[in-house]
């Protein structure tokens, strides 16, 4: 099995009427336990200040107010209220887990506390709830033809408007999505 950690799962227009319709899902962990990850490109109606606000946390001095104006995500459909963190390297963050060179997550609430001051990751992108799947079930759906694959990208991860991320990570694959079939099947 090769891994697909740090890897973007695309979701094929075949899924469309699903949770997953034009998804984009950053892979946290793929082992064969199963795997993890969270979805980037589907926001909430809802800007991170005022998650902060029913958390009843506070921010310092606010030096970066657009980091407060970004939507929640939607991270996936499991446990939902659950919140997660992904941002870019800093050294500061303790609890944070390194996914690779240029990303880290965590669940911990001190950097939420952090989100709009100059004490904040460079980029960072909170979301509730992951995509999780068990043993085997993503090999599955990958041999079923519901996922295309490709290497992880900070820039669509932080840079792309979250309405065009499907739509470029499948240019990052060399082709516009209106060139991929809705019919899956295998040669």
């Amino acid at each position: 099995m090769q891994s697909l950690t740090n890897h973007f799962l695309v979701a094929m227009p075949s899924l469309q009427d699903t949770f997953f319709e034009r998804t984009v899902i950053y892979m946290c962990e793929h082992d064969n336990k199963g795997a993890m990850g969270l979805i980037i490109n589907r926001p909430y109606d809802i800007p991170v200040t005022d998650l902060l606000e029913q958390m009843e946390l506070q921010s310092g001095t606010i030096s970066r107010p657009e980091m407060l104006e970004q939507a929640v995500m939607v991270g996936g459909p499991v446990t939902p209220e659950r919140g997660f963190v992904l941002h870019t390297p800093q050294a500061n963050w303790s609890n944070s887990l390194r996914l690779s060179d240029d990303l880290m997550l965590t669940t911990s609430r001190d950097i939420l506390t952090s989100i709009g001051t100059d004490k904040a990751p460079r980029h960072a992108m909170v979301m509730l709830g992951y995509a999780g799947w068990s043993k085997d079930q993503l090999e599955q759906e990958l041999a079923e033809n519901s996922w295309l694959t490709i290497p992880a990208s900070n820039e669509i991860i932080f840079h792309v408007p979250f309405e065009d991320r499907w739509q470029q990570a499948t240019r990052a694959l060399g082709f516009d999505v209106w060139q991929m079939s809705h019919q899956t099947g295998h040669a």
